[in-house]
């Protein structure tokens, strides 16, 4: 590509993004709905207030010991408003690993289920390879857990404690992580190379107010981020990918 063809590209991408962040804005701004989306339309101001509570509330996992302390914006975990009691079936993926009381979470699920209906889960989990002595492992783990905002992993054993406690009878437990499955950490591998270009992308978007303050730092956090999720995978001592089945007893 020559230089005058690099320039062209450069300058289409930069006044594409401009229009789609500077003009066309967030969705409630502009008055425009969304339907089926479990965040709804996202307004600069929501993100705002929701992102000091949200980082103010997981800096202090260990204080929150009870439903009635954790903050609105987590609380239809532990509060499924519904006069329906009599649901067929129930599913979560990859979402209750950030519930601070996973106990509380399945509680509610089988409240609501009939009885002999399945639950079942992907959970984010520590496996058995996982040592809390080894400084490698601590690192990796609190680095996926400050990344993706997490009160704390939980052990693999403890997922099928807590399903057991809430009354749920355990149908299949697999690590669906485990070969033969593929690698699933793979795409999250970026080179030095890869990650100075698209620091130098997102720095000089910031710096021309195309991209929102603060872009540089969460692109320098979600490339640790990231790393932390590869050494996890790598290692074996983390999985995204933990499934549960269990069933409600008839009962």
């Amino acid at each position: 590509m020559d230089s005058l063809s690099l320039f062209c590209t450069g300058a289409l991408l930069a006044g594409a993004l401009y229009w789609f962040v500077c003009i066309l804005g967030p969705a409630e701004q502009k008055g425009k709905r969304a339907t089926d989306l479990s965040g709804g339309s996202i307004s600069a101001e929501k993100v705002l207030d929701n992102y000091n509570n949200y980082w103010s509330f997981f800096r202090r996992p260990k204080e929150i010991e009870t439903a009635d302390k954790v903050p609105d914006f987590v609380d239809t975990f532990y509060n499924l408003v519904t006069d329906i009691y009599d649901f067929d079936g129930a599913y979560s993926i990859e979402a209750t690993c950030h519930a601070p009381k996973l106990e509380e979470v399945y509680a509610e699920i089988f409240r609501v289920l009939k009885p002999g209906s399945l639950y079942v889960s992907y959970e984010w989990v520590t496996t058995d390879k996982y040592n809390s002595e080894n400084d490698e492992h601590v690192e990796v783990i609190q680095g996926i857990e400050r990344g993706d905002a997490l009160p704390g992993l939980r052990s693999y054993a403890d997922i099928t404690k807590t399903a057991k406690n809430v009354g749920f009878e355990i149908v299949k437990e697999k690590d669906l992580a485990k070969p033969p499955a593929q690698p699933w950490w793979s795409r999250l591998k970026m080179g030095r190379v890869a990650y100075w270009r698209n620091h130098i992308v997102v720095t000089v978007l910031s710096a021309l107010g195309i991209a929102p303050k603060g872009t540089v730092d969460v692109h320098e956090m979600l490339f640790h981020t990231a790393d932390h999720l590869t050494r996890g995978g790598e290692s074996g001592i983390f999985s995204p990918m933990h499934m549960i089945l269990c069933r409600k007893p008839n009962s």
